[in-house]
């Protein structure tokens, strides 16, 4: 790769790492790598550090200087970007020549629809809801664990945590998934107790998968538990005024697991995404070069 000229970048970067993309103007990828953790509230030296390494692996891969990707018009969407000043500060510290920062949110929503317009659920170790109607997208949720990011991975996995301790505490009947989720910690409420002192919102995402696992087996907490978390999406999905032709995609590691708790009238709206987080940032780094 010798010239480049219509090349851009995209970049992703969430708290389990970040991808980099190196992208021909035809939507061609010409190389990729991987890093890091790149969750800019939680580390903001972090993700830069992790940013540059991935980079320059993409750079080694698509036999170019790292100097020559810095040049090429680039979109960063990243989690823990909440506010324009958090973009500006970013842009600060990174090398780029030419580039944008959003959260990425707004590249989960448009890699998922493109041009199409709709609602997506994005339901991992955190969620957050967006509806995009032609180029507006409004977002809901995305507050984190201690003040939302209800139906998540981590609210899923803290809220088991939480019958487990009704059930110690003699407050409510046991099941199976609290049986199982206590002999995890020896059945010792010191160990929880110890645990929940350093945990992560990734470390409590752990038991999510656990959780569906057990509903699956009528479970009565884990039915409890994930109907609450549904509760909170229909709720959201509720208030969107959706047209007849609007679709809906359920992403992230558990959406797709939420999609037969939602109200009929939305699973008939269900629709794969078009394409990644990764493909969105690649999507607004080709329309910021056509618009320089």
């Amino acid at each position: 790769m010798t010239e480049r000229a219509g090349y851009v970048i995209g970049i992703d970067g969430g708290g389990t790492g970040c991808r980099v993309a190196i992208s021909a103007a035809n939507g061609t990828i010409i190389s990729c790598a991987s890093g890091g953790s790149a969750n800019y509230t939680s580390d903001p030296d972090g993700t830069v550090r992790n940013i540059l390494a991935a980079l320059s692996q993409a750079a080694d891969k698509a036999e170019l200087s790292l100097n020559t990707l810095l040049s090429l018009p680039t979109h960063l969407g990243l989690a823990g970007i909440m506010t324009p000043g958090d973009a500006e500060a970013l842009k600060v510290k990174l090398p780029f020549k030419t580039c944008q920062v959003s959260d990425d949110q707004i590249t989960s929503t448009i890699g998922a629809f493109g041009e199409r317009n709709g609602a997506l659920v994005a339901v991992g170790t955190g969620s957050f809801l967006a509806f995009k109607r032609g180029e507006i997208i409004k977002t809901i949720g995305g507050w984190g664990l201690h003040l939302g990011d209800q139906a998540s991975g981590a609210w899923l996995g803290r809220a088991a945590l939480q019958r487990v301790a009704l059930v110690a505490d003699g407050m409510a009947q046991t099941s199976p998934l609290v049986a199982s989720l206590f002999a995890q910690f020896n059945s010792d409420h010191r160990q929880m107790i110890a645990f929940a002192r350093d945990a992560t919102p990734a470390d409590y995402a752990k038991f999510a998968p656990s959780v569906f696992d057990a509903a699956n087996e009528n479970d009565p907490h884990a039915l409890d538990l994930i109907d609450e978390g549904a509760a909170y999406l229909r709720l959201c999905l509720a208030s969107a005024d959706l047209a007849q032709d609007d679709v809906l995609c359920m992403t992230g590691g558990l959406g797709a697991l939420y999609a037969p708790w939602l109200d009929q009238a939305h699973q008939v709206r269900l629709a794969e995404p078009l394409g990644t987080a990764l493909d969105g940032a690649l999507h607004l780094a080709r329309r910021f070069n056509e618009l320089a």
